[in-house]
């Protein structure tokens, strides 16, 4: 039998200890102190808000058939009936 092949990217593990940054020094606690926390996608300057509409099958369809985006586009569409 062959032996496996070892990854390209070595671990952190196989790492040498002295090879690792001392984490607890001033320099990194300082810098991680600092550090925003940010999760998920950035927050749009104009939110939309999440709501149920029911609608025939017939315009989803029409919608769905361009392809992507078709909830922006019933959008689009509801916003220039409305003059917005």
């Amino acid at each position: 039998m062959s032996e496996s092949k070892r990854s390209a990217a070595p671990s952190l593990d196989d790492r040498p200890d002295d090879d690792l940054p001392d984490m607890s020094a001033p320099y990194w606690t300082e810098r991680i102190g600092k550090a925003e926390v940010t999760r998920g996608r950035p927050k749009s300057d104009r939110t939309k808000i999440s709501t149920t509409i029911r609608l025939s099958p017939e315009v989803i369809a029409h919608f769905k058939a361009g392809g992507p985006g078709w909830q922006s586009r019933i959008d689009e569409a509801l916003r220039k009936i409305a003059g917005l």
